[in-house]
């Protein structure tokens, strides 16, 4: 399998905090792989690093054999890399079908009305709500809306940052059923979560943050069978 995502040796500050301690994985083409760790373990700032939104002072992170480190972050979406970020970010005041609007602004013509159709046929609940304002869709809407507008970019690798937060378990459930659902389509997903249990059934690989570092890596079926993460993140 071709390696699509390379985080070698990146360390990344908060001023004088050292929040990532020379963290090193990849992500192979069609891979779901998770990274799961305790609140402040390191998981969010790891994607914001290599969506460009925060930096490091050493290391690089190559995707699709391109190295990011001088990329502007705007540009780094049309490289066909998309953040779906923690707390969902949509924009409240517009239409669902004019946030979807939003995340195709790297595409154009008939391109954009397939994507729709296709976003609408993964997420029907979206469909019924296409004129609704955002604002005022329920938490769990507003997490499909967010994974929608992400896909509008036609992403190479989707990274999606603590989708099932503060849904009820029902629709935690959906939630993980649409990222298998996008995984059998053939997407690449880089996945932090806070419900590792969860994250590493539909997971191919993941990774254990502690305070910045990588303590252990494996399948996601090693991961949920080891006696020392049953602990840690599983109440087992």
């Amino acid at each position: 399998m071709a390696s699509i995502l390379k985080v070698d040796d990146i360390n990344v500050y908060y001023g004088s905090i050292h929040a990532i301690k020379g963290i090193s994985f990849e992500v192979n083409e069609g891979e779901i792989v998770t990274l799961i760790g305790a609140n402040g373990a390191g998981k969010s700032t790891t994607l914001n690093t290599i969506s460009g939104l925060l930096h490091s002072r050493t290391g690089s992170v190559t995707f699709m054999d391109e190295n990011l480190g001088k990329i502007p972050c705007h540009k780094i979406v049309s490289k066909g890399l998309a953040l779906v970020p923690e707390g969902r970010r949509v924009f409240l005041q517009m239409t669902v079908q004019e946030n979807l609007e939003m995340g195709a602004y790297t595409q154009s013509g008939k391109a954009i009305d397939q994507d729709l159709a296709h976003v609408y046929e993964l997420f029907p609940r979206l469909k019924e709500r296409m004129k609704q304002v955002a604002g005022t869709l329920s938490g769990g809407e507003q997490q499909m809306l967010a994974m929608g507008r992400a896909l509008m970019s036609h992403p190479k690798l989707l990274m999606l940052d603590e989708p099932s937060m503060g849904l009820a378990p029902i629709l935690v459930e959906q939630i993980f059923e649409i990222i298998q659902n996008l995984h059998k389509e053939g997407t690449t997903i880089l996945l932090v979560e806070q419900n590792a249990a969860a994250a590493l059934s539909v997971a191919d690989r993941g990774y254990v943050l502690e305070t910045g570092k990588i303590v252990t890596s494996g399948s996601g079926k090693e991961l949920l069978a080891s006696p020392a993460i049953k602990k840690a993140y599983l109440g087992g």
